[in-house]
């Protein structure tokens, strides 16, 4: 039994081996295709796998096309917004939802559902007459419109509310506590892990988020990186090692970032029982 055991795990290890080489493959060809002239990254015959010397002309050109601190703020600060008001306005609906009762309370709940069921495409015009009509087009603003409101965060976090347990409910009543205080004090520091969770994501999808930015957007001052990252590629001809060392300096801070909180990342990950 204990050799089965000892066979069984050094197959899973393998298996778990050649999965992370596929998935890590993507962003070794992406960086050593950075540091490669036009003519090796597209020549076949003969296929170049490593540069004959390191080129860092494709990220000084780059950033001279592009002004990166320009886009880092701008996409930051879409992400820090969208994060702030994911929690603050998705953990107040998300409680009243699972905690109190009032009319109609399953029906606009229902709503926030059917909201999750529509693709997020057939907003895009009535959200984009919205902002034009207040003249906030090529603004940061702009960018965090769509996502000030999370039906996915209050269906998300309406879940960790209705897993505490009404005794603690009840207590918070009978020690004089009111509806505003039981929630900051006694609810929201319960559902800590579906906060950090609904954070991770709301980040992940504001900074992937390409169609919007793109529209609502065009001027290279209000640009955001995915966004600029697009406009690298021509009608007829993609410089790619250009491109390649653009997703570079794209991906590194979030890289840093899944660094630094890689162990919230992976609780959230499990606890709530979602994936990317």
């Amino acid at each position: 039994m204990q050799t089965k055991s000892k066979v069984n795990l050094v197959v899973v290890h393998i298996l778990l081996i050649i999965g992370s080489s596929v998935m890590i493959w993507p962003f070794i060809w992406m960086i050593i295709t950075s540091f490669k002239t036009v003519t090796e990254a597209t020549a076949m015959n003969p296929f170049r796998f490593f540069p004959s010397q390191l080129r860092f002309e494709n990220y000084q050109g780059v950033i001279e096309q592009f002004n990166f601190f320009k886009l880092y703020f701008n996409t930051f600060s879409m992400i820090a917004i969208n994060v702030l008001c994911a929690i603050v306005f998705s953990s107040m609906a998300a409680f009243a939802f699972a905690r109190l009762e009032f009319p109609g309370r399953d029906f606009c709940f229902g709503i926030v559902l059917f909201q999750m069921m529509i693709p997020t495409q057939i907003f895009i015009v009535p959200q984009y007459l919205m902002v034009d009509k207040l003249g906030a087009r090529n603004t940061i603003f702009a960018l965090v419109f769509p996502g000030l409101v999370s039906a996915f965060g209050t269906f998300l976090l309406r879940q960790f509310f209705k897993m505490i347990p009404k005794e603690l409910e009840y207590s918070a009543r009978i020690d004089g506590c009111n509806i505003g205080q039981m929630f900051v004090r006694i609810m929201l520091p319960l559902v800590k892990p579906g906060l950090v969770a609904l954070a991770i994501f709301t980040a992940l999808f504001a900074f992937k988020n390409l169609m919007w930015p793109l529209i609502i957007n065009p001027s290279p001052d209000a640009a955001t990186l995915s966004s600029a990252l697009s406009k690298i590629q021509s009608a007829y001809s993609v410089n790619y090692p250009r491109l390649m060392a653009a997703s570079v300096l794209a991906v590194c801070p979030m890289l840093i970032l899944y660094f630094i909180f890689q162990k919230q990342f992976m609780e959230s990950v499990v606890t709530s029982g979602l994936t990317m």
